[in-house]
């Protein structure tokens, strides 16, 4: 864990919008605590989408795309607590949260499950509609990548439309400070954990990753 804890927040908008506002407001609820709150817009980063070379799910070392996307990588893997944060396209999220979630899924995230007991957070920007599905999609990622989400009550869905909107939505916005304020306090439990104990496996992560006992793997490396 980094001396001063960290958050890292991956914007998934193409705009400078109301993404970016609720996360302004993340990152002043983070001040407030003592806490580094980086964010992450991947509009300004270069970021291919996946190659046809296919053989993702063979291999065993990072992918060999040459963009930004494992810089990004890295920067989550340093950090103490990540939020992921998307506005709602089409019913769905954002491409750009699709893609990089592809891309640092399958090419640097799923061998050995780095951001594993990572504190994570998840907000969802919506008009009205599929805030909870998008929501509920990036909840399952960070699931998928064995970390800790924490309850904060409602979830962090933020209502808005027009640039500006977000800033009128106050119950999102206090839903969006109770979550990172609850990230905050597991981020020092667990250092506090850490500090007591001496153990730096504060959970168990088990296998490097959970294609592990599958027989076609199993096959694969006998080969």
């Amino acid at each position: 864990m980094t001396a001063t804890p960290k958050i890292v927040a991956i914007n998934g908008s193409e705009r400078d919008g109301n993404t970016a506002d609720v996360l302004r407001h993340a990152a002043s609820v983070a001040a407030e605590r003592g806490v580094d709150f980086e964010a992450v817009d991947l509009r300004n980063i270069r970021m291919l989408r996946c190659g046809p070379c296919g053989d993702c799910n063979d291999r065993t070392i990072r992918c060999e795309q040459t963009d930004d996307v494992p810089g990004v990588v890295d920067k989550m893997i340093a950090a103490d607590g990540i939020i992921y944060a998307a506005p709602v396209h089409g019913f769905g999220t954002a491409s750009l949260m699709q893609t990089f979630i592809e891309r640092a899924g399958v090419g640097y995230l799923r061998f050995d499950r780095p951001l594993a007991n990572k504190v994570a957070g998840i907000v969802s920007v919506a008009r009205r509609y599929s805030a909870g599905e998008v929501w509920a999609q990036l909840t399952v990622n960070a699931l998928l990548n064995r970390m800790i989400v924490v309850g904060s009550g409602f979830p962090a869905e933020v209502h808005a439309l027009h640039r500006g909107d977000a800033a009128k939505d106050e119950e999102g916005l206090t839903n969006v400070a109770r979550m990172v304020d609850r990230m905050i306090d597991m981020i020092d439990l667990l250092s506090e954990h850490r500090r007591l104990t001496g153990r730096r496996d504060v959970l168990g992560v088990g296998e490097r990753n959970e294609r592990v006992g599958l027989a076609l793997d199993e096959l694969r490396e006998h080969l």
